[in-house]
Order: C-alpha cells, then sequence, then structure tokens
C-alpha cells in the first residue's frame, strides 16, 4: 500500500493550519511524486485534487478530505475561479491545505493564477514542483527531450488557449523555425490545425511525431508517426487524451530507448536510429 512509504529522516516543512500549498503529483505513475509532496499529503486536512491525480496517490493522505476539482475538455468542470475561492475559503477555516495538480502546477496548470488569488486575499503558500508530463511522460515512452545528436533547443507549447480552442496568439512560424524539437501539451484535439501549421512553416512531412496517451501510467499508449499524417493517424487510433505530442528527430529515440518494451523481453528495433555508426567505447 502507499501509504506504508516512510520518509526518510530529515527536517520536513510544517504545513501549518490556514496555509496552502501546491504541489505537483507528476504525470500519473504514483512513484514520480516528490518526498516534499508525501510530506504534504501526510499532514493535510483537505486534499483539492485535480484530474489527472492518479487516485493511489490520495491513500498517502487518508487523514485528510479529498475533494475533487478536476476539469476535462468537453465535460462538465468545476470553474478556476470557484477552486481559487475555495481554497481561499478553506485557509481562512484555519485548514492545512493542500492543492493537488497533476505533472507541474506551474507548466500549463493554473498554478500560477491560482497562486496569485491566494496571495492576493493574504493566503500565506508554499509552491512544490512536480515532473511535468512533458519531459517525464515522454521520458516512459522512450523519448529524450534532448538529445545532444538531435537538438539544442526543445519548446513547449500548449495546444488550446483560454477558450478550448487552438491557441491564435502563437506565431507558429516562429515556433516552427526556431525550435528543433516541439513538446505539446493539450495538443491531441487540435492536432490537423497545428500540423498544418507546422507544414505551412516549413516543417517536413516526414517528421517523426509521437503522441503519448496517459503516460507514465499502467493506461500508457504511444502512437508513431510522422507530421503529414499525424491528425489521420490519431483520427483511425482511437486514442484519447490527456495526451502529449512530441515532433522532432528525438522521436527516433523510441527505437532504442523504449525500455518498457526491453523489460518486457523484447530487443531494441534499432540501435542506431540516427545514424552514427559505430558506438562510443567503454574506457
Amino acid at each position: 500500500m502507499t501509504d506504508s512509504l516512510t520518509l526518510p529522516d530529515g527536517n520536513w516543512p510544517v504545513l501549518e493550519p490556514g496555509w496552502v500549498w501546491l504541489c505537483g503529483a507528476g504525470p500519473g505513475d504514483p512513484g514520480l511524486m516528490t518526498l516534499h509532496g508525501i510530506n504534504a499529503l501526510r499532514q493535510a486536512d483537505v486534499v483539492i485534487y485535480d484530474a489527472l491525480v492518479e487516485p493511489a496517490i490520495l491513500d498517502w493522505a487518508p487523514q485528510a478530505e479529498h475533494v475533487y476539482a478536476g476539469k476535462r475538455g468537453g465535460k462538465p468542470s468545476a470553474q478556476q475561479r470557484d477552486i481559487s475561492l475555495r481554497l481561499v475559503e478553506m485557509s481562512r477555516l484555519g485548514r492545512r491545505v493542500l492543492r493537488l495538480k497533476g505533472g507541474d502546477p506551474f507548466v500549463f496548470g493554473r498554478g500560477g493564477e491560482e497562486a496569485q488569488t491566494l496571495v492576493q486575499h493574504g493566503v500565506p503558500i508554499r509552491i512544490i514542483p512536480g515532473i511535468s508530463a512533458g519531459i517525464g511522460g515522454l521520458a516512459y515512452a522512450g523519448i529524450p527531450v534532448t538529445h545532444r545528436d538531435v537538438n539544442q533547443s526543445v519548446t513547449f507549447v500548449t495546444g488550446h488557449d483560454q477558450s478550448g480552442e487552438a491557441p491564435s496568439s502563437l506565431n507558429w512560424k516562429a515556433i516552427a523555425q526556431g525550435s528543433q524539437v516541439l513538446v505539446i501539451y493539450m495538443g491531441m484535439k487540435h492536432a490537423g490545425q497545428i500540423a498544418a501549421a507546422l507544414l505551412d512553416a516549413g516543417r517536413a512531412p516526414d517528421e517523426p511525431c509521437a503522441v503519448v496517451c496517459a503516460a507514465t501510467t499502467s493506461d500508457q499508449q504511444v502512437l508513431e508517426t510522422d507530421l503529414a499524417h499525424l491528425p489521420a493517424d490519431i483520427a483511425a487510433s482511437g486514442l484519447e487524451p490527456p495526451a502529449i505530442l512530441c515532433i522532432g528527430r528525438s522521436v527516433l529515440m523510441r527505437q532504442v530507448l523504449d525500455w518498457q518494451t526491453m523489460m518486457a523481453g523484447e530487443e531494441p528495433r534499432n540501435t542506431d536510429p540516427l545514424g552514427r555508426g559505430r558506438p562510443a567505447q567503454a574506457s
């Protein structure tokens, strides 16, 4: 059981009454929670959590009230203003409040908005970063967001704006030309628009792409394709969000770094996907 974990000895922060801690729960796998996050769960009177928080993570807070505040596209969801004001209300009642968000609260998680509201109302806060799905989720799929032979830049982009549509304020031409690898959060719904914009901006039709759904969980699925076929292949796959899209040659590294498949006893598909030739010699 997850609630049997013992924290190592140390001077751990104390969650005081009336404080709100905003904590990243990581991309899914409970093992990717930070120790500061577990320490917070052990102390909280109330945990207000998002849709992408794995239920098993809440087992570390059996003493707390668990309040669901998830938001999912196209489904009835809590309003952001109501969530923020609920945090203020709980604080003023003198409760030890943990706001638990999937991934990292400050990476497309609206944690900055919630923290700002709390500070404006005089509520003391602490921020606990988490592993973002755009890094950890891709790593579980065997895709490094940076590789010395592939890219010296990576850009993280949201796939929809406040209206739920593809972001109209983004300069897709600049993004396409300025970054070798693109990691797109919440982009599955608008993959057709995004792919078209990148192709119009000069990205190659055969550029490798990957879609990682339910990253780091037991339900994880990975689709490998290229930019020209990305929308059609997503539609044909039947995959559902939440998903991370990765566009760039680093996707090719999955052919050799798909460690979960190797754990199941399969051999790498290609130990030299970038065509580097002989491997470096061990010293």
